[in-house]
């Protein structure tokens, strides 16, 4: 992970240096002199090697330090902390909405795959894997905010959680949009590991000592289906991060997604880098704790590298 980690920050690095413009014309009028110029360059380091500027960036990131925007001289890390404070609870919430649909319909069309609800279930499903995200989120507030006036169409509240009641309206119709459309995916994953484990000789077994359906899948089942599904778990999860910096945009909410695309525009460059080291942190961070927990999981994970050995 750390070195996956040290691989994104080079390419990000990288990356942006080979776009065309010089960040230092965030801070500069249409009619700059050459003066105003060298002295921008300077203030935001623009006018240094590509090496120095390396080695200040990976330097900064050592120490936790994402720099200070060029435009709005705010320290980079804080302004992401409170957008995070929009950010990760809607992707908490949406990933919460997308468990609950996924696993009991996942299990229920796999049990029933030979009954009409079992595929009415998985066509459903399908149809929600190629219907955009921000197409449904529109079809919602259209359907509770211009229909039903039930939910604001977006917006947050400008106390952010001190009111509480009002930023969680706010996060109904967005969470919902993530949950359906992640659900719609991951209902395909938890289908096809159950029916796996419908197939399997340790549940055949299982009955055959005198278990009943239920308790045999509960007890045998669940756990042996749920090795596979983590790991779609994970990546689920770190999609979900990333459509809610979409997602963001369709219901103006002031997360993440809001700052990269004003950053941008703006060619602030502290400000892209840090919010993109910081996504890629997280997707990392999501993806080795799915890593772990499939080791908790599954003993003969953990005992691979001892057998290798």
């Amino acid at each position: 992970m750390i070195a996956s980690l040290f691989i994104a920050a080079v390419v990000l690095f990288v990356l942006l240096r080979l776009l065309p413009g010089d960040p230092a014309n965030a801070l500069l009028g249409v009619g700059a002199t050459e003066q105003q110029i060298a002295a921008a360059r300077a203030q935001v380091g623009s006018d240094q090697p590509l090496y120095v500027q390396f080695g200040g960036f990976i330097g900064n990131l050592a120490r936790l330090d994402l720099g200070t925007s060029f435009v709005s001289r705010a320290s980079v890390l804080e302004e992401i902390g409170n957008r995070m404070a929009v950010t990760l609870p809607l992707t908490f919430f949406g990933f919460v909405v997308a468990l609950a649909l996924a696993i009991p319909l996942g299990i229920l069309a796999a049990v029933r795959s030979n009954k009409w609800y079992g595929a009415a279930i998985s066509v459903i499903s399908q149809l929600g894997i190629a219907i955009p995200v921000f197409w449904v989120g529109i079809l919602l507030v259209t359907l509770f905010s211009i229909n039903l006036r039930w939910l604001p169409s977006g917006g947050f509240s400008l106390k952010g959680w001190a009111n509480f009641g009002e930023a969680i309206t706010g996060m109904i119709l967005p969470s919902l949009t993530i949950g359906l459309v992640m659900g719609a995916s991951l209902l395909r994953y938890v289908r096809a590991a159950t029916l796996d484990v419908l197939g399997s000789d340790f549940l055949r077994t299982a009955r055959a000592l005198g278990a009943s359906f239920p308790e045999a899948l509960i007890r045998h089942g669940m756990r042996n289906g749920a090795v596979p599904v983590i790991s779609i778990l994970g990546i689920e999860l770190a999609s979900t991060f990333l459509g809610a910096v979409v997602i963001e945009r369709v219901f103006s909410l002031p997360g993440l997604g809001s700052m990269l695309l004003l950053a941008i525009q703006q060619r602030d460059y502290p400000n892209v880098q840090g919010v993109l080291f910081i996504s890629t942190l997280l997707v990392l961070l999501i993806g080795f704790a799915a890593d772990i927990a499939q080791r908790l999981i599954d003993p003969r994970l953990r005992g691979r590298g001892r057998v290798l050995a």
